[in-house]
């Protein structure tokens, strides 16, 4: 038997044996469910194993409450492994992400057992906020990824799906500032917001006749005036806009806010067009990672589809990730075929025994992987040259 596969065998040993912790950490998120950057029982948690475990942690880590990171290993190539542990509001884990936290942290500890002796690093990391705050963002832009040659997460999902159908998404907060009126006595002298904004929406449903199938705009009023007698002078909206890839994304925001300025100037309003943080990129999976990760999968008895087959299409932070550095972001099947996602019935299963299946799959998996890129010549760097070919400058 080749080292390679003897070390994945002791890598899946040692996951088996944390498999109770591992567990619990599961259980215990998934009955504390917590929205993003408000994670603190779940970083406790995760971050108290890992120091149990004899991992140096940094709690509250790059400046933000609920992030933490841990490190193992002396020289070598350093890689990430990420947990994801926030919410959803009304129906808790519906996205199992208490799945992603323990199945990051089972290969976190197992890599870290192996690293020294395979010659790696590895770096455990929270990322807090993935459902609209875009922890993982703010990370990057405070170092987190500084020197990590690659980034490995799992995702749960109701089908084994090798990768995410993701899409870039770009939120857009916007406020309608016109003139107050009595609307009875004298509404000449009122200019009306939220004529503005419903003129704007009217736009965008003819805009959304006009995209591509794989484009997606939606949107809400957060604010539609005070009072009926009264021309409503202030109103807000907030816009999603979505699509295949970055570049297409750009190309759709502008046409987006070309709608909605058009009905602020049918109603001689002022539009005040403000982006929510940064978007998100969709996920360049790295497939010289990945198909390791799939090989991986599949020796311990998954069954990953590709994603024309079963598409489960969503939005992450961890294509910002993906695109500096090589990242994967495959699911991993943890309720029955099928179930959707950001449902009642799957935050059921994913505090359930298919949750718990998933958790020691994927951790498994991930840990395998580690051992790939630490052993096998010239993987990370073919992992590195398949992202500057994806991300070159046409």
């Amino acid at each position: 038997m080749s080292e390679n596969n003897t070390a994945k065998e002791r890598a899946c040993a040692i996951v088996d044996d944390l498999a109770d912790i591992l567990l619990a950490a599961s259980h215990e998120i998934h009955a504390n469910p917590e929205l993003g950057y408000e994670e603190h029982h779940a970083h406790d948690v995760l971050a108290g194993v890992l120091e149990h475990q004899g991992l140096p942690t940094t709690r509250g880590a790059y400046g933000m409450d609920t992030a933490f990171e841990a490190r193992a290993g002396s020289e070598g190539p350093e890689l990430a492994v990420l947990c994801e542990y926030d919410a959803l509001p009304g129906i808790g884990h519906a996205c199992g992400h208490n799945i992603i936290a323990a199945a990051g942290l089972g290969a976190g500890l197992a890599g870290a057992a192996l690293a020294d002796e395979l010659g790696g690093r590895v770096r455990v990391l929270g990322t807090p906020a993935e459902e609209g705050g875009g922890g993982k963002i703010r990370m990057i832009h405070r170092g987190a990824f500084d020197g990590v040659e690659a980034a490995l997460m799992v995702h749960p999902a109701g089908s084994e799906v090798e990768r995410i159908t993701s899409l870039a998404i770009q939120q857009v907060h916007v406020a309608y500032h016109g003139a107050a009126a009595h609307a009875a006595a004298a509404p000449e002298k009122g200019r009306n917001a939220l004529d503005a904004a419903v003129l704007g929406y009217v736009n965008v449903a003819a805009l959304r006749q006009h995209i591509a199938p794989d484009e997606r705009i939606h949107g809400i009023f957060l604010d539609g005036g005070q009072k009926a007698n009264i021309v409503p002078v202030r109103t807000e909206a907030l816009w999603y806009a979505r699509s295949p890839t970055r570049t297409r994304l750009a190309d759709l925001l502008e046409r987006l806010r070309a709608c909605l300025e058009a009905g602020a100037a049918a109603a001689a309003c002022e539009l005040e067009y403000l982006p929510v943080e940064e978007g998100y990129d969709d996920v360049l999976d790295n497939r010289t990672i990945l198909d390791r990760y799939l090989a991986n999968a599949r020796a311990l008895g998954r069954d990953p589809r590709p994603e024309h087959e079963t598409a489960i299409v969503g939005s992450t932070d961890m294509g910002n990730v993906s695109y500096l550095i090589p990242a994967i972001h495959p699911m991993v099947k943890a309720a029955p075929e099928e179930t959707a996602i950001h449902t009642e019935d799957f935050a059921t299963c994913a505090g359930g025994p298919s949750g718990d299946e998933a958790v020691l799959a994927g951790a498994k998996a991930m840990a395998m992987t580690l051992v790939d890129c630490w052993t096998v010549p010239g993987l990370l760097e073919s992992a590195a040259a398949e992202l500057a070919a994806a991300t070159a400058t046409p």
